[in-house]
């Protein structure tokens, strides 16, 4: 295992192009400006790299992080905020899935993305048939709609009419501002636990 630590957000992303790792665990927050850098870099490294699994760390909830990392839909993705990891088992098992391709966020995180109305509802999951469900549990998966037809034995186009109907019964819009894929995972991720999720059915 090849560990290479960064200092500066351009750093960075030249390591990410040259060595291509199986993870990289970035702090969102590197020099020179000490903003968003990291983020910035391993976005351009997903760019150039696709599913390029990456592990952002950052101190506050700042929402347009989880969303412009989850927003071309590759998986392989995780956001955490650095004082709620409370163990070395609870860390790795994100590692773990993150490069594996899963897609983990902290409940933080997405509690801030998905406050968006003003009566303060979340998503309503329970509208959901089980097959939709199966759906999105696999869209959180970063799968795409090809994946997931085949994951299912169903056409894409069944997929497609499926995450319509997600998208419509989660309330979630088209427009300008939303990505309605971004938002329904994160609906999932953070209403469903990891025991109560549907397997898909074969």
């Amino acid at each position: 295992m090849r560990c290479w630590n960064s200092v500066s957000a351009p750093g960075l992303l030249d390591a990410l192009l040259e060595f291509r790792p199986d993870l990289a665990i970035v702090d969102i927050r590197l020099p020179p400006t000490h903003t968003d850098g990291g983020l910035r870099a391993a976005l351009a490294a997903r760019e150039r790299i696709l599913g390029l699994p990456i592990l952002l760390l950052s101190q506050y909830v700042e929402q347009i992080y989880a969303q412009e990392l989850l927003a071309d839909q590759a998986g392989g993705v995780g956001h955490l905020l650095k004082d709620r990891v409370f163990s070395d088992d609870q860390f790795v098992d994100v590692i773990r899935t993150v490069a594996a391709g899963g897609a983990v966020m902290d409940p933080e995180v997405v509690s801030k993305l998905l406050i968006r109305r003003s009566r303060g509802e979340r998503e309503p999951l329970s509208r959901l048939t089980e097959r939709e469900r199966q759906v999105l549990e696999l869209m959180a998966e970063g799968r795409s709609n090809s994946a997931i037809a085949n994951r299912l034995f169903i056409s894409e186009k069944a997929v497609s009419k499926h995450s319509t109907s997600i998208f419509t019964k989660l309330e979630l819009a088209p427009s300008d501002d939303d990505n309605r894929r971004v938002l329904a995972v994160l609906a999932y991720l953070m209403s469903v636990p990891r025991e109560g999720r549907i397997p898909p059915s074969h």
